[in-house]
């Protein structure tokens, strides 16, 4: 009988506390499992849904890089004449850049008068017109 309580104390003596690097894995999947529940607006999402929304995003990201690309090469090589149509109110140029970058036609004129208004600034720097094409696009 000695015997078999000594096992118990030594078995108990051998059981460790969580170390205090799994507290926040577990407070981690504590906070995600709660998320899950709840049927209100929330920023984390679904545990379950993120495979399929990382798919979606990097499907996503690469359309927009591609277009992004297209119209930053294109405003490169056309930044003098793109500059010359934005002193002017306007051109063919300019126009196929806004298309490039998918630009609605109803902002296409309040782009316009931005792009004139800040000329001076996209005259030295041909990636601030490209960022901002890239805004005002959908």
């Amino acid at each position: 009988m000695r015997a078999y309580r000594h096992v118990a104390v030594v078995s108990q003596a051998q059981r460790r506390p969580l170390s205090p690097m799994k507290w926040p894995l577990l407070s981690l999947i504590g906070i995600c499992a709660l998320t899950a529940c709840s049927l209100e607006p929330r920023h984390v999402p679904n545990p379950r849904l993120l495979p399929g929304q990382a798919l979606q995003t990097s499907a996503q990201n690469a359309v927009y890089n591609r277009r992004r690309g297209a119209v930053e090469f294109f405003v490169k090589d056309n930044h003098p004449r793109l500059m010359a149509e934005i002193e002017r109110g306007g051109g063919p140029y300019l126009d196929e850049a806004m298309a490039m970058a998918k630009v609605p036609p109803a902002s296409r004129e309040a782009l316009k008068l931005d792009l004139r208004g800040d000329r001076r600034l996209y005259a030295t720097s041909p990636d601030a017109l490209v960022v901002t094409l890239m805004v005002y696009g959908s």
